[in-house]
């Protein structure tokens, strides 16, 4: 099923269709993601499709710089990110999805972003 996506302002508009829906969803616990705050939901690379924005959409990365988190830079919402753990999909913003309150999926399970498997691999 696809499911339209979008920032607060309206700038940048998605459309995913989530690979196993809202049972995807988790939270992270990696330095960034703790204080995004955000709840995010699985979708492979080639089921995510921009509506509108992506000409505006800003783009930040850090550490390895395999993460690539996009966010619109009008209104600082974060829509997306390609993931590090598996970069052959993103990570959603279930928050900014049409008519999905985060709250009602109760808790919400976490990754373990502190100890992340390829951080064991910097010097």
């Amino acid at each position: 099923m696809t499911q339209t996506l979008s920032c607060h302002c309206g700038a940048v508009v998605l459309e995913v269709e989530l690979s196993q829906g809202l049972a995807s969803a988790r939270r992270c616990d990696c330095s960034y993601c703790r204080r995004r705050g955000a709840i995010m939901a699985s979708v492979p690379l080639d089921k995510l499709r921009f509506v509108r924005g992506a000409d505006h959409v800003a783009l930040y990365q850090w550490g390895t710089r395999v993460a690539e988190h996009y966010f619109c830079p009008t209104c600082g919402i974060y829509t997306h990110h390609r993931r590090r753990s598996n970069p052959n999909e993103y990570g959603v913003n279930v928050g900014a999805l049409d008519g999905v309150n985060p709250r009602d999926l109760g808790n919400v399970p976490w990754s373990d972003g502190v100890n992340h498997p390829s951080d064991k691999n910097r010097t």
